[in-house]
């Protein structure tokens, strides 16, 4: 098994590093704002890109990916919160991509192709290369609370950014836009998303573990 695993790793880690660099070459190029009217300068587009959360579950996605195509049994407690926010992380983004960003979208070429990487191809390759090697077991009830600190982290930030910039990455945690009642319900809808996926990732942890 551990050829296969490291090659379905290492193309999984390829393949976010290339989706990654080709969002960033956009960004620094001014030809992926999103809707702004006016292209910000470079400093504020690099601080944003690194502030969305689709940027941070790929990153996780390829440094986790590129160490289990070394080693396809890593494990320690640190690296265990890493993979769960990884595989957690791009499940979420996947998810709410498909289902609330999705439609609001309209790219054409290499945005389109960066979206599609980021946001289908990676969540694919990471879910899939996590059900079919694991390793597992790895996932306990305490890995669980420390791997919910980086979303719960990431939203507080997210919104007092927003709240003294008037930016916001995605365009359902805009307070003033959407009102503060509008996003209190995307929030809470985000974080049982994550108490969902979580769960499901756990119990399909013990269960695969078993048959394997």
């Amino acid at each position: 098994m551990h050829p296969t695993a490291r090659r379905w790793h290492l193309l999984t880690a390829g393949v976010a590093i290339v989706a990654l660099l080709l969002q960033l070459v956009l960004i620094v190029a001014g030809v992926a704002v999103l809707n702004e009217a006016e292209v910000p300068g470079l400093g504020i587009r690099l601080g944003r890109f690194l502030s969305y959360f689709t940027i941070q579950s790929n990153a996780l996605v390829a440094l986790t990916a590129v160490q289990l195509a070394r080693n396809p049994q890593q494990d320690g407690h640190g690296w265990r919160v890493a993979r769960l926010c990884a595989i957690a992380g791009i499940t979420v983004t996947g998810l709410v991509h498909f289902v609330l960003l999705r439609p609001l979208l309209h790219l054409e070429g290499w945005n389109w192709a960066a979206d599609k990487l980021l946001h289908m191809v990676v969540p694919v390759l990471a879910v899939a290369g996590w059900g079919l090697f694991g390793p597992r077991p790895r996932i306990t009830a305490r890995t669980v609370g420390w791997a919910l600190l980086w979303p719960i982290v990431w939203l507080g930030w997210t919104l007092m950014i927003g709240a003294t910039t008037g930016w916001y990455p995605y365009p359902f945690l805009d307070v003033a836009d959407k009102g503060v009642g509008s996003v209190g319900a995307a929030c809470l809808g985000v974080t049982t998303l994550f108490l969902v996926v979580f769960a499901a990732l756990a119990t399909l942890d013990r269960r695969l573990d078993q048959t394997s």
